[in-house]
């Protein structure tokens, strides 16, 4: 599966209407450190069984990035009908974030 791109029009469709949990990455196009993270992303995102994961771009998405009280890029944020379950900020090795997956789920 590929990494989704979520924006404040496609969010309802994509992350409120989904009944399974969804990996969300806040990010931006200047900062390097989610830059690190996107090729551990797409990694996982390939891995058979692993749960979707979308993209949301803070300057494209201020809204959503409100809502998430995103003060610190990049910031992951695993969501389950509309709950968060955890949320961590910085580049994480592809160990933690299944740890972070599992724990929550």
């Amino acid at each position: 599966m590929s990494l989704l791109h979520i924006n404040d029009n496609n969010y309802a469709q994509l992350v409120e209407n989904s009944n399974q949990p969804i990996l969300l990455d806040f990010w931006a196009d200047w900062c390097m450190p989610c830059k690190m993270l996107l090729p551990i992303l797409e990694e996982l995102s390939q891995e058979e069984g692993m749960i979707t994961i979308g993209k949301v771009n803070v300057d494209e998405s201020p809204k959503l990035a409100e809502a998430y009280n995103v003060q610190t890029i990049p910031l992951l944020a695993l969501v389950k009908d509309g709950t968060v379950l955890d949320s961590s900020v910085g580049v994480k090795s592809p160990a933690a974030i299944k740890a972070m997956i599992d724990a929550a789920l």
